[in-house]
Order: C-alpha cells, then sequence, then structure tokens
C-alpha cells in the first residue's frame, strides 16, 4: 500500500493576507500587550506629577507621546475611572479609580520602616552622624541615632526634644505645618531672651531650600543641617538632620547635604508627597 508524502509547509506561505509565521492582531503578543501597559501607566504618572490639572498638550509631551497617542491613552483611562475630564476646561487629572489606589498604596506604608535603612545606609556612605526626627506632643523629638565616623559626641540622645526655634530640625518642622499651626506651635518656644525672629523668614528661606543649617546655634561645636521627609499633604513626616563637629572637613559639607536631599527626596516620593523645592507649604499665606 502506497503512502502520500507530507506536504512540506513553508514560513512565507500566506493564508488569507497573513504569514504563517505572523500573529494576527486580534491577538496581540505579550510584549505588546505589556508595552501598552506601560505606556498607560507612563500617562498616569503625567497626570500625577502635575500640580494641577493639566492639557492634552502638556500630558503628551510630558508621557512622551504625540498628541493622538496621549488622546487615545487618555480615553481608555477615562472609561476605566483611572483619569477624569473636566468638561468645563478640557483638562485631564486623576480618576477616581486612580486615587482609590493610590490611597490603598499609602495606607500599606509605612514611612520609619522606608526611611530608617536609608538613613543608615546614608550614614554608612558619608561616615556622617544622623539623626530622625518625628513630631511628638512636646515637639520634635529624636526617634533614631546613627552614628558616624568618627561618632559625634553630645548631649542629644533618642528621646531628646529639640527646639523649633533653636535648631536646625525645629525649622524644617516649623517650615512645613500651616499658617495657624505654626503661630500656636512657638508660643511655648519663645527664646528666654525675648529676642526678636523673623519666623516667615525662617519659614520662607527653609521652604526655597528644602533645608535648614545652624552652626552652634543649639550646641557649641556641633553645625546641622536638616532636610524633610514629606507626607501627601507636604507636611514633614520626619526630619533628617546630619551633624558635624570640627573634626569633619567643612569643604565636603555640600556634598553631604546633596547626597541626603536625594535620599530624602525618594522617600518623599516613595509615601506620595511631593517635593517642593522652591515652593510655599499649602496654608501659608505666601502660597494663597
Amino acid at each position: 500500500m502506497r503512502t502520500k508524502k507530507p506536504r512540506p509547509v513553508t514560513t512565507n506561505k500566506a493564508v488569507k493576507g497573513l504569514r504563517i509565521d505572523e500573529e494576527p492582531d486580534a491577538t496581540p503578543s505579550p510584549r505588546r500587550g505589556i508595552q501598552s501597559v506601560n505606556i498607560g501607566f507612563r500617562v498616569l504618572a503625567a497626570l500625577a506629577a502635575e500640580p494641577e490639572p493639566a492639557t492634552l498638550g502638556v500630558v503628551a509631551k510630558r508621557s512622551g507621546l504625540s498628541a493622538s497617542q496621549a488622546h487615545r491613552y487618555l480615553a481608555s483611562l477615562i472609561a476605566s475611572g483611572m483619569a477624569h475630564q473636566d468638561a468645563a476646561s478640557g483638562r485631564y487629572d486623576l480618576g477616581p479609580q486612580a486615587i482609590q489606589i493610590g490611597l490603598a498604596a499609602l495606607a500599606r506604608t509605612d514611612v520609619f520602616a522606608d526611611a530608617d535603612p536609608a538613613i543608615a545606609a546614608f550614614t554608612r556612605e558619608t561616615g556622617r552622624t544622623t539623626l530622625v526626627a518625628a513630631r511628638g506632643p512636646l515637639g520634635p523629638t529624636i526617634v533614631r541615632w546613627h552614628a558616624g565616623r568618627p561618632p559625634v559626641t553630645t548631649s542629644l540622645t533618642v528621646g531628646s526634644v529639640l527646639p523649633l526655634l533653636g535648631s536646625a530640625t525645629g525649622h524644617v518642622f516649623l517650615s512645613f505645618m500651616d499658617d495657624e499651626e505654626a503661630a500656636n506651635a512657638i508660643e511655648d518656644d519663645k527664646p528666654a531672651d525675648n529676642r526678636a525672629i523673623d519666623v516667615n523668614a525662617i519659614r520662607s528661606k527653609v521652604r526655597g531650600a528644602m533645608s535648614a543649617s545652624v552652626d552652634e546655634m543649639l550646641i557649641p561645636g556641633l553645625r546641622a543641617t536638616a532636610v524633610p521627609i514629606l507626607d501627601i499633604q507636604a507636611r514633614a513626616a520626619l526630619v533628617v538632620t546630619v551633624i558635624a563637629t570640627s573634626a569633619f572637613d567643612r569643604r565636603h559639607d555640600q556634598a553631604v547635604v546633596e547626597r541626603l536631599m536625594q535620599v530624602c527626596r525618594t522617600l518623599t516620593e516613595k509615601i506620595g508627597g511631593r517635593w517642593t523645592m522652591g515652593q510655599n507649604a499649602p496654608g501659608s499665606a505666601a502660597s494663597r
């Protein structure tokens, strides 16, 4: 009995307009699907990066898309509740579903758990002693102390309460309160000699530089620079302060502070905050 030999199959044979080694458009490859999701998140990230509802052109530019591409992605995001378009202005913003996801992520975030290992790594990298402070019922309170090389010997320790007006750490906490809260906070923190202090000037300077520096203000021979970690309301969730004595070369201070600001900015963005360098804090007179 004779058997028929199987006919060879070539990969370049066309079938209804498709090559055999091609996939129909109706069933995109996983790579195409993932790429589309990535682009969609780029558009969402562009909306999140804007301080207010954005035009189509701004969203397209920030996400690296053409206006027509951005429009198509925005239409899909609006349909899913991830984006919203204002009917009057035509501008785009995050939608209710995106906000719910963001809030759920924030609820799972422990700022101290994220900050502590990052600041410990900063101390190992720079050799500078670093303290982390939170705002307690009595004022800014040291909650963690990372000793540098060589360690700084001082009367300060974990649990010490720092003055709002007499320390770099206090200046930063004070600068990211609203006006009413700041006024109430300094009532019990006025200097004993009743000297005049321009609190508004301090707050404006700190918000502009995103840091506060003092030299021998609190303790003789000790200089310090404090940097905030901001929460979603642009308040200082924690303040990280790097301290040094004459044993440390001042010529290295700027590089150390710049590195600390990078670390604190990363932590701020990780917990949903926005780095507001050069801007006024919400609720301050200058922001209205």
